[in-house]
């Protein structure tokens, strides 16, 4: 089992900054992929972005490309997400999510999911 807990979220106005964090326990050696997803109200949950859990690719949905990135704190097993120059279609709730499958994609294929932190920003 893994276990996700992130933190982070919070309201702030339109041009800011936000980092959510992305603490995870249990069994993280088995961690392949840890993915940033969110959902919008009243929309489907989409991928925002992902990284291997050894840190050599990540991945960016375009609308978040050049504003978001993806760090990783090996001692902690804490990922961040890091995102600046938010606009009001950013607000939603955030989530982390964690794959154990060796696949080549970071968009699909996670096994287990944060509770989610609610991001909002205004105009």
């Amino acid at each position: 089992q893994v276990q996700l807990v992130e933190s982070g979220g919070g309201s702030v106005q339109a041009g800011g900054s936000l980092r959510l964090s992305c603490a995870a326990s249990g069994r993280t050696f088995s961690i392949y992929t840890l993915g940033w997803f969110r959902q919008a109200p009243g929309k489907e949950r989409e991928f925002v972005g992902a990284m291997y859990w050894s840190g050599r690719r990540t991945d960016y949905r375009d609308t978040v490309k050049g504003r978001f990135t993806i760090s990783r704190d090996n001692a902690k097993n804490t990922v961040y997400l890091q995102m600046n120059s938010l606009n009001p279609e950013d607000t939603a709730v955030y989530y982390c999510a964690a794959g154990l499958r060796q696949i080549a994609t970071l968009r699909y294929g996670y096994d287990y999911w944060g509770q989610g932190t609610l991001v909002t920003v205004s105009s």
